[in-house]
């Protein structure tokens, strides 16, 4: 099966970071660092994730260079000796092997500038910051680009419910796609995979849809707009980080809308590539809000993409078509 190894190596290096992210978030995040609105936690777990698949990486691929969205220089300086003590601690749960100097220099090799030809990873160690730091959903996300193309891309989700219907229920689900076989789920204890498939709907009056929570993230009076626009009264799911791509995929919402909140912003590749292959196959579409497909090409930001649409395919023309309207372009 092609890409087997690269799929086998990418679920473990997403399910030790996922590990990573849990167990700092049960040791450092407390109700006073919440009130004192401390976000050295997250920085822990970002650069922690990043240094345990990259390392992983360069074991199965030396070769294959890495879009992070780390670097560890300003983890070197004297001045940062505590965090980085923390983030070596994190790293050595996990890989109690890697010295200080190993796991600095795996954060490192996300330096890559990404482009068109030939392949490389890209990561985001944790997409959803706030999310995490609340205690509720964010995302590992890890993708393989070959090309300027999309084949592989693996979504941890350590928080998500492992069935939308009992949010209180078991969480912690990993999303994992290859071009041409299709989507599927399995949880983060568990090895057995399920396929997914998003919704049927064919009535956008009757699909749900997904935003950020983080009003700055997308623009939620657009989006207002537009589900008025397409008849939908389900108030909107709104949850942090690419969990918003596996929430459609699995059928639990049929449309995502990242609606452009300031001139000029460009989305950047880790943010998009998992969750965009994880929705192609599952059967829907991502583009930008003009209905242009995602051009991962173009090195660490999509600068030709404008916003993002995600829906379960069926729905993509007509969604597309009243953003369009509601936002001129």
């Amino acid at each position: 099966m092609k890409h087997a190894n690269e799929r086998r190596t990418a679920v473990e290096a997403v399910l030790s970071a996922c590990r990573l992210c849990r167990t700092v978030q049960s040791a450092l995040i407390s109700a006073e660092s919440i009130a004192k609105k401390d976000k050295s936690p997250v920085t822990v777990a970002d650069f922690g994730a990043q240094a345990v698949v990259a390392s992983r990486l360069r074991q199965a691929f030396p070769n294959d260079p890495l879009v992070g969205e780390e670097d560890a220089g300003a983890l070197r300086g004297r001045e940062n000796a505590e965090l980085r003590g923390k983030v070596v601690a994190s790293v050595q749960r996990i890989a109690p092997a890697m010295s200080e100097a190993a796991i600095l220099d795996a954060i490192d090799r996300g330096n890559y500038e990404g482009g068109a030809t030939g392949r490389h990873w890209t990561l985001d160690p944790i997409d959803g910051t706030k999310g995490f730091l609340r205690n509720e959903q964010y995302a590992v996300a890890l993708a393989l680009i070959e090309n300027g193309k999309v084949v592989l891309g693996v979504l941890g989700c350590p928080s998500l419910p492992h069935d939308a219907s009992r949010p209180d229920g078991p969480a912690g689900c990993v999303f994992i796609a290859v071009e041409g076989q299709g989507a599927t789920m399995r949880t983060l204890d568990d090895p057995k995979e399920r396929p997914i498939r998003v919704t049927s709907i064919t009535d956008p009056s009757r699909a749900s849809f997904c935003e950020s929570v983080e009003s700055a993230h997308s623009a939620q009076d657009d989006s207002a707009k537009v589900a008025e626009m397409l008849g939908i009264t389900v108030p909107p799911y709104r949850i942090d980080s690419q969990c918003k791509y596996a929430a459609v995929a699995r059928g639990d919402a049929s449309i995502y809308l990242r609606l452009p909140t300031k001139k000029g912003y460009e989305e950047k590749i880790w943010d998009h590539a998992a969750g965009s292959i994880v929705i192609r196959e599952a059967g829907g579409r991502a583009t930008d809000v003009r209905g242009h497909d995602l051009d991962f090409s173009l090195g660490r930001t999509l600068r030709n993409n404008l916003g993002v649409v995600v829906t379960n395919g069926i729905l993509h023309d007509r969604v597309v078509a009243a953003v369009r309207k509601v936002l001129g372009v």
